[in-house]
């Protein structure tokens, strides 16, 4: 098998893992019942035509930090909790091509997710509302973010084969990479500008301006991917130190 048909036979295995079990729909359904309230909160109740509160309030991204430690959390621990790391230790495939389809499964359901909360929009334009070119920004800035929680969550469950564990450790370091842009202006100069730079939140609300930053694209691409690197090399390490 290439490549290729490696990563596409895994991200098959682990969609098929996600949705023949509960898993996925309760996720899903327990992350449209808590959106549907803030959308009712936020917009029906007070006739407000915009996105803001997904985009720009912290609530949400606390909401997906949450979900996304969930759904992340059995990504690779399992492997360990049940024994078969040990076959993908003697198999022929890459470590990478397991690590790159399981992290497409998962942002697979991420994605449907995502496509979900669109029942928003489309109930602000049922009521004359717009779905503005700041609407897309955050969409796409919702999207990135998702990406790099997704791949911290990989990570995390690469570490241990307690999927507890690995939720609750992937879930410390989303918020705290979350709430560290809140203490920026507690300082000045160059520790702001760092601060600032290392705060996912703040790169994903900027993102929701409408303005299409390169600069900020980049950095979510690249904190994705390098976590994704990290991950492999982990397992690489722990299958050449059991030989």
């Amino acid at each position: 098998m290439g490549y290729l048909s490696n990563v596409t036979s895994v991200f098959k295995k682990e969609t098929k893992s996600y949705f023949y079990s509960p898993m996925a729909y309760i996720i899903l359904g327990l992350f449209m019942f808590i959106s549907s309230i803030l959308f009712y909160f936020f917009n029906l109740s007070n006739s407000i035509g915009t996105l803001v509160w997904m985009f720009n309030q912290p609530i949400f991204a606390l909401i997906l930090i949450m979900f996304i430690s969930i759904l992340t959390m059995r990504m690779y621990a399992e492997e360990r909790k049940n024994g078969t790391e040990v076959l993908l230790f003697t198999s022929p495939s890459k470590v990478s091509s397991l690590i790159i389809g399981k992290f497409l499964a998962a942002y697979f359901v991420f994605i449907v997710m995502t496509l979900l909360t669109l029942t928003y929009p489309l109930v602000i334009m049922i009521f004359k509302g717009k779905f503005t070119i700041q609407m897309v920004g955050g969409y796409v800035g919702l999207l990135l973010f998702g990406s790099c929680l997704i791949a911290i969550g990989l990570f995390c469950s690469a570490l241990t084969e307690n999927q507890i564990i690995a939720a609750i450790l992937s879930f410390i370091i989303m918020f705290f990479l979350f709430i560290v842009g809140s203490f920026a202006t507690m300082f000045g100069g160059a520790v702001t500008e760092i601060l600032k730079w290392v705060s996912l939140f703040y790169r994903y609300s900027d993102q929701s301006t409408g303005i299409f930053r390169l600069n900020t694209m980049v950095y979510f691409i690249s904190i994705t991917v390098s976590l994704l690197v990290i991950t492999v090399l982990v397992i690489e390490k722990r299958r050449w130190s059991q030989g």
